[in-house]
């Protein structure tokens, strides 16, 4: 019975411990690739987002990269939105602190200006 009882625990506190995984996603657009990281679970309220962007393996250097995540209005709620512009540091990898009001379904577009070439906007989702 006690060995039952541990197996139990062990698989419970398993369970937990990946629950409080840190966040890790990959989004792309055509060439542009980014890996969009965060040292804990996503939460309502202030996160901060770490975004590593590359174009066809290269990393991306004096870009200007803007982020904003929404929510769209539905039936009794009004429509959420949080931007900024993310800092660069170094090597390809952006941060930015992005404000998401309440938990679910949250669009994030990442805007990316290179100092010379083409605008692009890198489309992805985060659900928590």
């Amino acid at each position: 019975m006690k060995t039952l009882a541990k197996i139990f625990l062990v698989m419970i506190l398993g369970v937990s411990l990946l629950q409080g995984a840190a966040f890790s996603k990959d989004a792309k657009y055509r060439n542009i690739k980014v890996h969009i990281t965060a040292n804990k679970p996503v939460t309502s309220g202030s996160n901060t987002f770490v975004f590593t962007i590359t174009k066809q393996g290269e990393a991306l250097h004096d870009t200007q990269v803007a982020i904003k995540a929404f929510m769209p209005a539905m039936p009794g709620m009004p429509a959420m939105e949080s931007r900024t512009d993310a800092q660069d540091l170094g090597n390809g990898t952006y941060k930015a602190t992005l404000n998401m009001a309440m938990s679910g379904t949250w669009q994030l577009h990442i805007f990316i200006t290179p100092k010379s070439g083409k605008k692009s906007r890198v489309k992805t989702s985060i659900n928590f």
